[in-house]
């Protein structure tokens, strides 16, 4: 069974940059007053599988994204494994997992519901 068709995941809202010194391995928030760079990063969060189970997924997720170059990173955010994606290449990685049968969650709001 391909555990990425059972994958669900959602982009969480706060914008990241690469840490100085430490591209590729640690982040920090982007302060919500502060303006968001072109190199700003999206984190990608997974709702289901979680605790352990997410780790092997997301460097599935992170393969499947390498095998098309697009550069991203699977590090620890809020206590998670997250899959950190260039801002500028996040439609590009969320079209490629969603061919992999990966569930993208979005966000909706009262007045436009779908």
């Amino acid at each position: 069974m391909n555990t990425l068709q059972l994958s669900i995941i959602h982009r969480l809202p706060q914008s990241y940059r690469w840490l100085d010194g430490f591209a590729g391995a640690k982040v920090e928030p982007i302060p919500q007053n502060g303006q968001s760079a072109e190199d700003s990063l999206v984190a990608l969060k997974l709702l289901s599988p979680d605790g352990d189970n997410a780790w092997p997924v997301m460097h599935k997720l992170s393969q499947a994204l390498s095998d098309i170059e697009v550069d991203c990173s699977v590090l620890e955010c809020e206590g998670e494994p997250c899959l950190f994606v260039n801002c500028q290449d996040v439609f590009a990685a969320t079209c490629r997992l969603k061919n992999f049968g990966v569930a993208i969650a979005e966000p909706f709001s009262r007045q436009n519901p779908f």
